[in-house]
């Protein structure tokens, strides 16, 4: 490998408020003067809306859209190889910037979990220096903005994406004191009928937009089963061990 002059970092920006983002990230994001982050074509991003405001005057900017969302299966093999494509080509790119510059790549969350940015940090690997910054994954945001604990004592907490099979989700909300479902948008019927079999929709909350503009808080089986935002969770807290004061006895 070519030694670079510069680097990549990956600043993990939290569940959505940049007042969460970390005064690290912060410091790198200010300083930046490329910055690439990910998005829908002819969106805004997620990512830059979060670091609206906090860019130096006359930065670079790389927006890397994706070509495809939800328009193919996940697990078809076209869906795959356009994806793969698409982070084959932008780790090239951003190894060959990083020969030279510093480049802040923004990511929703924290990178190592579930974030985008995995499948470029793989690709980068012995091509430029990396450094990731953590960020405060999406679903602590939400169950914080439920005022509730999401665990206790020994509670197990499983975390599962929307997109498993059906008796693959029952099985894991039947099995797990508290949960968090990920990837719901246009899988949230599909949950909400797994929670029902499980005997566990009356404990259910969906959290959209956790500490974002728009943010809604409610309980599942209080609202319609269609389709609910991108950024949206939803969660059953865990009621596990604590420990809990004695009556006094009468004296």
């Amino acid at each position: 490998m070519t030694q670079a002059r510069g680097r990549i970092i990956c600043a993990g920006l939290g569940p959505g408020d940049p007042e969460l983002i970390s005064v690290k990230a912060d410091r790198a994001i200010r300083g930046a003067r490329h910055v690439a982050y990910f998005r829908k074509a002819g969106r805004q991003g997620q990512a830059r809306r979060i670091v609206q405001g906090m860019l130096a005057e006359g930065v670079t900017e790389y927006p890397m859209e994706y070509p495809v969302t939800t328009e193919l299966p996940f697990d078809s093999p076209e869906y795959n190889a356009l994806l793969a494509a698409f982070y084959d080509q932008w780790a090239a790119r951003l190894a060959d910037l990083a020969q030279d510059h510093e480049l802040v790549v923004l990511c929703e969350g924290d990178p190592f979990f579930y974030g985008s940015f995995m499948h470029l940090y793989i690709r980068l690997q012995g091509r430029a220096p990396v450094e990731v910054i953590p960020g405060i994954p999406g679903m602590a945001g939400c169950w914080n903005v439920t005022g509730q604990p999401i665990t206790w004592g020994d509670d197990v907490l499983s975390v599962v994406m929307g997109t498993l099979p059906e008796p693959d989700l029952i099985r894991h909300m039947r099995g797990s004191d508290a949960l968090v479902v990920m990837k719901t948008g246009r899988n949230l019927p599909k949950i909400r009928r797994a929670l029902a079999a499980a005997g566990r929709l009356d404990q259910a909350w969906l959290i959209e937009r956790g500490t974002m503009p728009g943010e809604r808080v409610v309980r599942l089986a209080e609202i319609e089963a269609g389709d609910c935002p991108y950024f949206a969770i939803v969660l059953i807290h865990g009621q596990g061990r604590r420990p809990v004061s004695m009556p006094r006895a009468a004296e």
